[in-house]
């Protein structure tokens, strides 16, 4: 019998001394939100993908929090492009236990959102989102990681007037739209121009007949539109059936891959403005190029920023040691890093410093690089 026992209390002692198997990583959910439904899914997934590639790329390297391993889990949602939509989501969520959030795309979703995340203490980054009154509202909370339309709008403007004096102007009545065109404006009076016409539409409209014929009768020598590509590819085949040989601008919202496809031989000779360096000379634009397209296919604008979100945001955690927001938060604000897209620093409200902002052409089918100011330009 004692023998048994003595048995029984060696096995016990051997079970428990046994070394422990290796822990699970702990998730960490990192939100992801952008329209994923609509005309404008292709530039959400354009998001998505990009953050996802900066996800997995660090959990490959099996990165540990406060000594225990971790992964990170992107949580992506749709707010279909729609404000309401973005607060429904952005409180989903909060409610879920997301410890930040890369997005939204569009400055319409991106700002009734971020009070909801501020509320909460969720920081978050947006790869897209540039109008200036998003980091503009006090919030400890709010980022972006490319120019505002303080820079880009100014570009747009500045540039419409070395084509012509003349320039009539278009918004889609967006929080994007109407904030880029309002600053476009600006810069056409800073270059001496004249804005000879403003004329409203929306985020849904397809049919721009109208507006055209009242600017035509103004005689631009240049159309400057505040919207997404769906508008404006339909819009640049419209003044041209209208016989306008005016030139067309627009914004970041336009100078995609899916514009090129949309407004087809009428698109020739478009310019968009961008903000950030052309990917072929981002300083990571090469290596992250041959790794997207391989696993995802062409970038349309946004994929390069959305990594670049990705990786700030985890980075920040990795060097406090921690997930907790509090704790992470103040790391973000002292971000020094190279990025795919460059340099990336924040200044006291969010925005990235000394953001550049690229000019592009159509020609022969495809974007251009024309002209890059700000930033790295001149280097």
């Amino acid at each position: 019998m004692r023998a048994k026992l003595l048995i029984a209390c060696i096995f016990a002692a051997s079970y428990w001394a046994a070394p422990a198997a290796a822990a699970d990583p702990a998730t960490v959910k990192i939100g992801c939100v952008a329209p994923l439904t609509g005309p404008q899914a292709h530039l959400g997934k354009d998001i998505e993908n990009g953050a996802r590639l900066a996800v997995d790329a660090i959990n490959a390297t099996q990165p540990r929090l406060g000594g225990q391993p971790v992964q990170f889990v992107l949580q992506v949602e749709d707010d279909a492009a729609d404000p309401k939509t973005a607060t429904v989501v952005a409180q989903k969520l909060v409610d879920e236990g997301v410890k930040g959030v890369v997005g939204h795309l569009n400055s319409g979703a991106s700002i009734p959102a971020s009070r909801i995340y501020a509320d909460n203490d969720i920081p978050q980054i947006s790869p897209a989102s540039t109008a200036v009154a998003y980091t503009h509202q006090g919030f400890k909370t709010t980022y972006r990681v490319m120019a505002n339309d303080s820079q880009q709008g100014q570009a747009l403007g500045r540039y419409a007037t070395k084509i012509g004096k003349r320039v009539a102007v278009i918004d889609d009545r967006t929080a994007y739209g109407q904030g880029l065109i309002d600053e476009v404006v600006k810069g056409v009076a800073a270059a001496g121009g004249e804005v000879v016409g403003r004329e409203y539409t929306t985020d849904k409209s397809t049919d721009f007949t109208a507006i055209l014929t009242s600017l035509k009768s103004k005689k631009p020598d240049v159309v400057v539109f505040g919207g997404m590509d769906p508008q404006a590819a339909p819009m640049i085949r419209q003044l041209r059936t209208l016989g306008m040989k005016t030139a067309f601008m627009g914004g970041d919202g336009m100078q995609s891959a899916e514009f090129l496809k949309l407004a087809g031989p009428a698109g020739e000779g478009a310019i968009g403005s961008s903000p950030g360096l052309p990917l072929a000379k981002m300083p990571g634009g090469a290596d992250f190029s041959k790794r997207f397209n391989a696993r995802f296919g062409k970038v349309q604008i946004y994929a390069p920023f959305a990594h670049d979100a990705a990786v700030v945001m985890i980075q920040a955690m990795l060097r406090a040691d921690s997930t907790e927001p509090e704790k992470y938060l103040p790391e973000l604000a002292k971000t020094r890093i190279d990025g795919v897209i460059g340099p990336i620093a924040f200044d006291d409200k969010g925005d990235l410093k000394d953001g550049p902002v690229t000019l592009y052409q159509v020609k022969k089918g495809h974007w251009e690089p024309v002209e890059t100011v700000g930033g790295q330009a001149a280097k």
